[in-house]
């Protein structure tokens, strides 16, 4: 009875290793790593009228750079405005860019605003967030200006992820699921560290919007080559090299492994490193235009303000719910 009872015990175990273990965080648009790297790599893209201000409150924007992701957990509404869905519109060969208005009023005009927000309107909020920014920066509100500088550079990194630009987002309809997080996350963490990310020092973007739909439409662009080399790569690799158990923490995960994602990368030539710096420099840009907009007032006398008690209630009730909550609203990217 008891040789039974361990055999079975042994057994179970040796079940519950391989099972790949779900981590804590959410895989969203260059993963929680990326998000922040990009927003504190973008304060150094800034004037030194800015800098200074930026960069004391440095920790705050980076940390605070995935809120939007968390916000998922805990907002109705908030999933699609991290994506476009922009194939959904191309219809007998048609481009789809031609087809949907860059202006929001007309494209409700021509769609609907239940149809679009249902495929994706993160080039719409980003012209949402601009003009956030702008007011911030006009009432001199050092909440306002942290806060939607932090989810500002969220929505520009996430319009400049190929596979936030298509239906096919996960790969799910081309058999290659999970490549999203491969792409955005299992990369960066990889190889980030190794990435040159001196991009120059923001420009005036004259029309928000239109930037936020060139960073889409460059996306866009390149989401054939995401899926065909990756598609191309797995036909030459047998499942023990392309997968590997990984700790994280308390747990195991099973993730692309070094070698394939190495070869992967490889193989984009650059891709990776190239949209994550187009990200920095184009956050950086949206946050100095705000301010050149806002009448570039003297940020150094916010210098002596921090974060109010009362917004920092409000993103720890915002992190509670993120943590109570096992699924979040919208579509799931992992």
């Amino acid at each position: 009875m008891i040789r039974r009872t361990l055999i079975a015990l042994i057994g179970l175990l040796f079940l519950l290793f391989l099972l790949p273990v779900r981590t804590v965080e959410p895989v969203n648009a260059w993963g929680f790593y990326g998000h922040k790297r990009i927003n504190r790599m973008a304060c150094f893209t800034l004037p030194p009228e800015m800098f200074g201000f930026y960069k004391r409150h440095i920790d705050f924007i980076s940390d605070h750079a995935v809120d939007p992701d968390r916000r998922r957990y805990a907002v109705e509404g908030e999933a699609q405005r991290h994506y476009i869905d922009i194939d959904h519109y191309a219809h007998a060969g048609q481009d789809p860019f031609e087809v949907v208005p860059r202006r929001w009023n007309d494209a409700v005009s021509k769609f609907t605003e239940d149809t679009l927000q249902a495929y994706g309107i993160v080039p719409w909020h980003i012209q949402v967030m601009y003009g956030r920014l702008v007011s911030a920066f006009q009432r001199g509100d050092v909440d306002r200006i942290l806060s939607v500088s932090a989810d500002m550079g969220h929505y520009v990194g996430d319009a400049h992820v190929p596979l936030h630009t298509t239906e096919n987002y996960n790969g799910q309809l081309t058999d290659q699921y999970g490549i999203h997080a491969f792409w955005e996350s299992r990369i960066p963490e990889l190889s980030a560290e190794n990435y040159d990310h001196l991009v120059g020092r923001a420009q005036y973007i004259e029309r928000p919007l239109d930037a936020a739909w060139d960073a889409v439409y460059a996306s866009h662009m390149l989401l054939d080559s995401v899926l065909g080399i990756e598609k191309r790569l797995s036909m030459t690799y047998p499942e023990d090299r392309k997968f590997v158990f990984e700790d994280r923490g308390r747990s195991g995960m099973r993730t692309y492994s070094r070698e394939y994602t190495t070869a992967y990368e490889d193989a984009m030539m650059g891709m990776v490193e190239n949209r994550m710096n187009a990200s920095i420099l184009c956050v950086g840009s949206m946050w100095y235009s705000a301010w050149v907009s806002a009448g570039q007032p003297d940020l150094d006398r916010f210098e002596q303000k921090g974060v109010s008690d009362s917004l920092k209630a409000v993103l720890k009730a915002e992190a509670e719910l993120y943590k109570e909550n096992q699924k979040g609203y919208g579509r799931d990217h992992e």
